[in-house]
């Protein structure tokens, strides 16, 4: 059957869905929390993947980029092994202490959650490479390539990286925005889907999440 055949997906259907899995109490405080100081957090359904992607992946180790109040991450930490740790970076140290309030609220052990106040381009490449099962990114838009490049070389094979904001309130598909963070994120998706060590698909969950696995490459005899 042909894409374009197919109906769009009915508002209330898609309310539905990103509904799906109800978030708790925690989870409303620390969107409460993320209001108040202006952040943006992933959407119910987007969290929803991402701790179904970290579950799959029995992730061990996660890096995040953007802390904001906790929600992304705790989504994570949900679905994480019982032993597995979060690194999360942000820019603003006031955000991540409003997280680790999150994470105390949800009764997450605190070696679980490693927060590193700075620029993501700065801590990215002190950390271990080959070592992470999952690398989420939610960031500054126009730096969505460089992140790229570091969660590559920060992943396991077989690890994943994910991006939110990949559909950037619908400007990416509409070839007349030219903005610089929607023609990043558009170039990132192009760059992804062209590769051949990536397994790509872009989610029409929340503001979009566009998910790539690295590929598991053979050894040389």
């Amino acid at each position: 059957m042909s894409t374009s055949s197919l109906p769009p997906v009915a508002p209330a259907s898609w309310t539905f869905a990103e509904s799906f899995v109800v978030e708790d109490e925690i989870l409303a405080a620390a969107r409460a929390r993320a209001q108040e100081v202006g952040v943006s957090p992933i959407g119910s359904g987007g969290g929803a993947m991402l701790r179904f992607l970290a579950s799959v992946l029995d992730a061990r180790a996660v890096v995040e980029i953007g802390t904001g109040t906790g929600v992304s991450g705790l989504w994570m930490l949900r679905g994480m092994r019982s032993d597995g740790v979060l690194t999360t970076v942000d820019i603003e140290a006031e955000h991540q202490r409003l997280a680790r309030q999150t994470f105390t609220d949800a009764g997450i052990a605190p070696q679980r959650a490693r927060t590193i106040s700075g620029a993501a381009l700065d801590v990215l490449p002190r950390l271990t490479d080959g070592h992470y099962d999952l690398v989420f990114c939610d960031g500054d838009k126009a730096e969505y390539s460089a992140y790229l490049a570091e969660a590559l070389r920060l992943l396991r094979p077989g690890g994943v990286v994910a991006f939110d904001n990949a559909l950037w309130h619908d400007r990416v598909a509409d070839p007349a925005q030219r903005d610089e963070e929607t023609t990043a994120i558009r170039e990132l998706g192009r760059t992804i889907a062209a590769r051949d060590d990536l397994v790509s698909v872009l989610l029409p969950i929340g503001d979009g999440l566009l998910c790539a696995k690295k590929v598991w490459v053979p050894e040389a005899d």
